[in-house]
């Protein structure tokens, strides 16, 4: 694939983030019309996604450090002052069952203990949503709250939080789209406790705070990045007016 040529300026963080999301999200939608299936087109979406956003990032922010789930984790990065946070191809699986829609490319910039850009593409929505022009979260349309769960494994927890809510489950894949499901009032409400990496949610975090989302681990403490142990388990992020009742359904319940 050739890079498209930049029409917009790169200069700017924003610009950037979401500009090399869409060219890594092009690049995996000519990798699902290759062909492959199953393992070989997960591999192949991982390792094409990687190579476009590290080759942009090179080019592009030469003097910055990059933290991926697709390479090696280079620790300089913990005295750096910038540090771009990506995962080429969030919800590999999803990626991998066409044509799904529910998976996304991630790019966020950390800068001295604060996420300060981001973007999620979802390319087969044609979409990017981004700090460069962030999003205006829509009047919740739905009579009971919605909340965004694992297709394939839904903590028990929130069966019990939607419970205690009067609240409906939304099944989707991966952790991107989750978030950004609440940016697009598709869900009200993504509440997580199953295990993640800083890269699942850095991206999707900074889009979400920019649209006014409430974000925070599960027991309402902040969310800390590029830290030595990139292991970030537990993750709320949902309208404002539902923050208030999550947090104290979690402090009085626990998440086991």
């Amino acid at each position: 694939m050739t890079t498209e040529i930049p029409t917009v300026d790169l200069s700017d963080d924003h610009t950037f983030a979401a500009w090399a999301a869409e060219q890594a999200g092009a690049r995996l939608l000519e990798v699902r019309a290759e062909g492959l299936e199953g393992k070989e087109l997960k591999d192949a979406g991982d390792a094409a996604a990687q190579e476009l956003l590290a080759r942009l990032l090179a080019e592009f922010r030469p003097d910055d450090n990059v933290l991926s789930e697709e390479a090696r984790d280079d620790k300089s990065r913990l005295t750096a002052s910038r540090v771009w946070i990506i995962d080429p191809l969030d919800g590999t699986r999803e990626f991998s069952e066409p044509p799904r829609e529910d998976w996304a490319v991630h790019v966020a910039l950390w800068e001295s203990g604060e996420l300060t850009a981001g973007a999620v593409a979802q390319p087969v929505l044609g979409q990017t949503f981004s700090t460069a022009s962030p999003s205006v979260v829509p009047p919740r349309t739905s009579d009971r709250p919605r909340i965004a769960v694992s297709r394939s494994r839904p903590p028990a927890f929130v069966e019990a939080l939607a419970t205690e809510l009067g609240a409906d489950l939304v099944p989707m894949g991966s952790a991107g789209a989750k978030v950004i499901s609440v940016v697009r009032d598709v869900s009200d409400a993504y509440v997580h406790a199953g295990g993640q990496y800083e890269w699942d949610n850095a991206a999707p975090v900074a889009v979400a705070r920019a649209a006014g989302l409430f974000c925070s681990r599960v027991d309402g403490s902040e969310l800390v990045y590029n830290q030595d142990d990139v292991y970030l388990p537990d993750l709320i992020v949902c309208r404002p007016e539902l923050a208030d009742a999550i947090v104290a359904f979690v402090r009085a319940h626990g998440t086991d």
